[in-house]
């Protein structure tokens, strides 16, 4: 079938009009209508190439909210009209270990990605969501509970597993202790999901400023990092932080403050840190340095369920897919708060 989208063409275009081919469905597929796709810094690094392997045209987008619009004749748990998400995967193996234990997004044979990806059967290209519909085998098809606010759901598919998956991980819970390193995209999620869980929740910045918008998204307390008094105050507390940073910096300020077999989780960067830290407040302390990506199809449907009863969903600017390139540069600024979403209605105007 032939769909409108937006495409970039090079690292240097500005994204365009394009028209592109999805395959028909096959029986286990779920056709959608795309209402809104979040804007994620992923997004912004593959359409401008930053990390040297983007291949053209490329059509981003993997914080897909829909409507869906017909199904293939083995699909059950969906119908025409019911709201739906799609997230960074499309498809896995199905079949080895980090499958079958639904870690999909840890497939032994790489996962196929929303967009960028080879498809695993017919071996075409996938294309993601700036673009009016979208063709999903129904196993990587989300329920989108009534009651969320959908253009807010958008990035929860996304920047909402991303910290929701850790939070699970490590147990959080009513009475535990958690700070988030970064206030942005990913930062505020963590936020959210970390207080909306039952924990107490610190927020690591470097800008004093951002005081009042973090206890409105539910941090109890807000350290300056490079404040040292206040950073030696904190020793042994946390027994969970969330590293959203998406740069280069340091993690070893932020070790002391973990407790005994507390860890901290880089969810933001993935790259060299450029940094030998010491290795003394983890072998003592039984501390972990770890590492964590999205999350499964099932741990992120129950994140979703998981905000709806909580009335947890992402603080967006709506955008025209006319103003994504701007958007783009204003999040090399840092200038959104928390996340750009693309109304899809503006698609042919």
């Amino acid at each position: 079938m032939n769909v409108f989208g937006y495409a970039a063409r090079s690292a240097t275009d500005s994204l365009v009009p394009f028209v592109f081919e999805r395959r028909e469905p096959r029986p286990d597929d779920v056709v959608i209508d795309i209402l809104y796709c979040g804007v994620c810094h992923t997004d912004l690094h593959l359409a401008r190439n930053h990390r040297g392997f983007t291949s053209y045209p490329i059509v981003p987008g993997h914080e897909i909210i829909g409507r869906v619009s017909s199904i293939g004749a083995g699909v059950t748990r969906f119908k025409p009209g019911d709201h739906v998400g799609v997230g960074c995967m499309v498809d896995s193996c199905r079949h080895c270990m980090a499958c079958g234990s639904g870690h999909e997004q840890h497939c032994a044979q790489t996962p196929t990605f929303t967009y960028g990806s080879i498809d695993r059967h017919d071996r075409t290209r996938t294309f993601g969501g700036y673009s009016e519909r979208i063709v999903v085998s129904d196993r990587f098809v989300l329920n989108v509970p009534s009651g969320l606010d959908l253009a807010g759901a958008a990035p929860l598919l996304c920047a909402g597993i991303t910290t929701w998956s850790p939070l699970r991980r490590w147990n959080i819970g009513s009475g535990s202790q958690v700070a988030v390193v970064g206030l942005g995209g990913l930062g505020h999620m963590g936020l959210k999901l970390a207080k909306g869980l039952g924990a107490e929740v610190t927020l690591f910045t470097r800008s004093p400023g951002k005081e009042e918008d973090a206890r409105r998204l539910g941090a109890d307390h807000v350290v300056v990092s490079t404040n040292a008094t206040q950073m030696a105050a904190l020793a042994g507390r946390f027994d969970l932080i969330l590293d959203t940073v998406p740069y280069v910096h340091q993690i070893s300020p932020y070790l002391s403050t973990l407790n005994f077999d507390g860890a901290l989780v880089l969810v933001g960067y993935m790259g060299p840190l450029d940094e030998t830290f010491d290795t003394a407040p983890l072998v003592y302390g039984r501390r972990a340095v770890a590492g964590s990506f999205i999350g499964g199809i099932e741990e992120t449907q129950q994140m979703l369920d998981f905000c709806a009863q909580h009335g947890i969903t992402s603080d967006i600017e709506l955008i025209s897919i006319q103003q994504v390139d701007a958007a783009y540069d204003r999040m090399l600024k840092s200038d959104v708060k928390y996340r750009f979403v693309i109304d899809m209605a503006s698609l042919r105007a």
